[in-house]
């Protein structure tokens, strides 16, 4: 294990390269260019908040205790983190297929080619992020002492996605159906998240329903499992409440996100040396 980090140490400038080629070959030739990146959040963005905001009426607690109550920026602050995650999720699992021709000429450290995805989509998210949060002073969230601590969360979610990713670009190249598998289990994953809706929506339906089997254990409980609605929450304490996330909340996702690395590490170092030979 200490000589595969060696390698990707070794690695460092083509893993550079890479990225740098995925970041300016992402939107090479569009007039609109890197804008693109913050259009399609928008897009969806305003899609939800006809549909959830004015045709449902979902309406979240206002800031506590920043005061903002604009659902917009509410589901931003949950949107542009699920969309990154999902991003490197689905792009990091198609990287050794999309890279067939690289890996069966030349040897290299493989797990760069997620990495140095990982890395591209991360610049167009910290230029999401920043404009995030222009609009979030505009509106009167003063989130600007957690902004250290954003940063590190940002950076968690791209180890937590990251692993993931590791995960399922080798059962990709094992099993192409993992593709398609995963574009249901991402839109189902999305709608368990707290992205459009809030999760004091859930409590009293889970108070109603009271212990699973006859133990203790709710539905709220079983929903909360989830690493991203951790992330979800934690973002918006910082982002929309500007206050300190629960401890147990940062906890359980920083151990869920070295936890997924370390997973990924292994199974990618277990089965990388077949690639060249199954593609």
């Amino acid at each position: 294990m200490i000589q595969y980090f060696k390698d990707l140490l070794a690695a460092r400038e083509l893993l550079a390269n890479l990225t740098l080629r995925e970041v300016r070959g992402q939107y090479k030739r569009t007039i609109f260019g890197r804008l693109w990146s913050l259009l399609n959040p928008l897009a969806t963005m305003l899609v939800y908040t006809i549909v959830f905001a004015f045709i449902l009426r979902i309406q979240p607690d206002a800031g506590d205790p920043s005061g903002v109550d604009v659902f917009a920026v509410w589901l931003l602050c949950g949107l542009l983190p699920w969309a990154f995650f999902a991003s490197v999720v689905q792009t990091g699992m198609g990287s050794i297929i999309a890279n067939a021709g690289l890996v069966q000429k030349v040897y290299f450290p493989r797990i760069v080619l997620p990495l140095s995805l990982t890395g591209s989509i991360g610049i167009n998210w910290l230029f999401e992020m920043a404009v995030l949060g222009v609009v979030l002073l505009f509106v009167g969230s003063f989130f600007l002492p957690w902004v250290p601590l954003v940063l590190v969360m940002m950076v968690l979610l791209a180890v937590y996605a990251t692993g993931v990713a590791l995960v399922l670009a080798i059962a990709n190249v094992y099993f192409r159906d993992t593709q398609y598998l995963m574009g249901i289990v991402m839109q189902i994953w999305f709608y368990l998240t707290p992205v459009i809706y809030p999760v004091s929506l859930l409590k009293e339906p889970s108070e109603s329903v009271g212990g699973l089997l006859g133990t203790p254990i709710t539905v709220l409980d079983v929903y909360r499992l989830n690493p991203m609605e951790r992330y979800v929450e934690i973002m918006r304490n910082l982002l929309y409440d500007n206050r300190w996330p629960a401890v147990e909340d940062m906890g359980y996702f920083v151990a869920i996100a070295f936890l997924s690395l370390a997973i990924g590490v292994v199974v990618f170092r277990r089965f990388e040396n077949r690639m060249a030979e199954l593609i």
